[in-house]
């Protein structure tokens, strides 16, 4: 793995939606469940933890949040519709972010797959990280 910047980047497809945040990460995993892959529109999602202090919109004019469920909501981009981040009260103090928006080398890879009791059943995964049939990295 090289080594990550001390501060990472990322950004929506259209530029119009801009994040930055110091490392370390606290968490980097895949997420199968079914809100993840209908939100994204994929077979799962691989999120990064981040704490809030660490965190900072650079550019954040066309960000817009969705109520996804009673304790978590999903930022946006208004204008590409990338979708960027998640927050809940489930994990206060946190902000997820979309791996494959982040530009920059992390401080880790992805260390698990959560939410597998709903994974697709035409992805086979080919790594040997541990698998969380419910929520939580």
């Amino acid at each position: 793995m090289p080594n990550p910047p001390a501060v990472a980047q990322g950004q929506c497809l259209c530029g119009a939606t801009c994040f930055e945040f110091d490392l370390p990460t606290k968490w980097v995993a895949h997420c199968h469940c079914t809100m993840c892959r209908r939100a994204h529109a994929s077979a799962f999602v691989t999120w990064v933890g981040i704490l809030n202090t660490q965190f900072r919109w650079a550019k954040d004019d066309q960000l817009r949040w969705y109520k996804s469920s009673a304790e978590g909501e999903r930022g946006f981009c208004a204008h590409c519709g990338s979708q960027i981040a998640f927050r809940s009260t489930r994990w206060p103090g946190e902000i997820h972010l979309a791996r494959a928006l982040i530009d920059d080398a992390l401080d880790r890879d992805p260390q698990v797959h959560v939410s597998t009791a709903t994974q697709v059943p035409w992805i086979t995964l080919g790594d040997h990280l541990p698998r969380k049939p419910g929520l939580g990295a």
